[in-house]
């Protein structure tokens, strides 16, 4: 029997590689017939976000260019499965796609990188800190209007050279990406209390077709329920909300005692004005929750707030 070969496809910073290493090392635990040389081939792609560094997300599409490079090879059979950020993803996905796995999720907080503070109270008056998502800058200027934002866009390696070079006093990073890169000895988590995270922080996604159910099989054992649970009902808060990189939106699940928490937000890019909500439903009803609790926040804030994904 030919031992079956699959094209992971990643996009090709090194945090992204480590997550692709880390789908292909949970398929060769769970399928022994995986673990042959060239089995498994792990694929590089330079997508359009990466592509581009000198404008912020906004400014050039908002979500889904992280992932339509990587997605445009699943739909023309170059590539048999993708891995991504969960946090990249947009609420919908192309005909033919589909999320058919979640590795357990990791660390979903936020990190203050901020050598010589410890808390985002403890920075200096009008202090400088880079973060090009509209999400930590809305939450950050809520806490201390006082702080001047930045735009910071790059990977992780990227944005702690910048911060080296004195372009900031602090920046603002996934606690899980810094984890995943052994880098977690320069960032302090910051509570969810003081910001919530983004909708999928920590979770790591694989995608492929809906019309291949061989792939569709071998996945189905490295899928952690708990973390599909949780990340579903997030999105679908999502796009209760048609949440794009234009709206500083935040939103956190967690299973505690078979129960599933959803917490919310959803603010103004200058963080004056903050809308939250919360609920709670049976971990099978987590996507009634979030379409309910992002109705919610659409009625409280008001439309003029929400800027339509593209």
């Amino acid at each position: 029997m030919v031992t079956p070969r699959l094209r992971i496809g990643t996009r090709g910073s090194p945090l992204a590689l480590v997550q692709a290493r880390m789908v292909r090392d949970a398929l060769v635990a769970s399928h022994a017939g995986l673990a042959a040389e060239g089995a498994i081939e792990i694929v590089p792609l330079v997508t359009t976000g990466d592509k581009v560094q000198d404008r912020t997300l906004t400014e050039i599409g908002g979500k889904g260019l992280f992932t339509r490079e990587i997605e445009d090879g699943l739909l023309g059979g170059q590539l048999d499965l993708a891995v991504h950020s969960m946090k990249d993803m947009p609420t919908r996905l192309p005909d033919r796609l589909t999320l058919a796995a979640f590795l357990p999720r990791a660390d979903s907080r936020d990190a203050l990188v901020a050598p010589g503070y410890e808390r985002i109270g403890d920075l200096p008056s009008g202090a400088v800190v880079g973060t090009a998502a509209l999400r930590r800058k809305a939450q950050l200027l809520h806490l201390r209007p006082d702080l001047q934002i930045i735009p910071f866009r790059g990977n992780v390696g990227t944005r702690l050279r910048k911060l080296e070079e004195g372009q900031a006093t602090a920046t603002i990073l996934a606690l899980a990406g810094l984890l995943r890169l052994q880098r977690s000895d320069v960032g302090i988590p910051i509570p969810p209390e003081e910001m919530l995270p983004a909708v999928g922080q920590g979770a790591i996604c694989v995608e492929c077709r809906e019309d291949r159910p061989d792939i569709l099989a071998l996945l189905q054992p490295i899928n952690d329920i708990a973390t599909s649970l949780c990340v579903r009902a997030e999105h679908a808060l999502l796009a209760a909300l048609d949440g794009s990189c234009r709206t500083p939106i935040a939103g956190h699940a967690r299973l505690v005692a078979g129960t599933l928490e959803l917490a919310a937000l959803v603010a103004s890019e200058d963080g004056r004005r903050i809308w939250r909500a919360a609920g709670s439903a049976a971990p099978a009803d987590g996507p009634r929750l979030g379409d309910d609790l992002g109705d919610k926040l659409r009625r409280d804030a008001g439309t003029e707030l929400f800027v339509p994904a593209a």
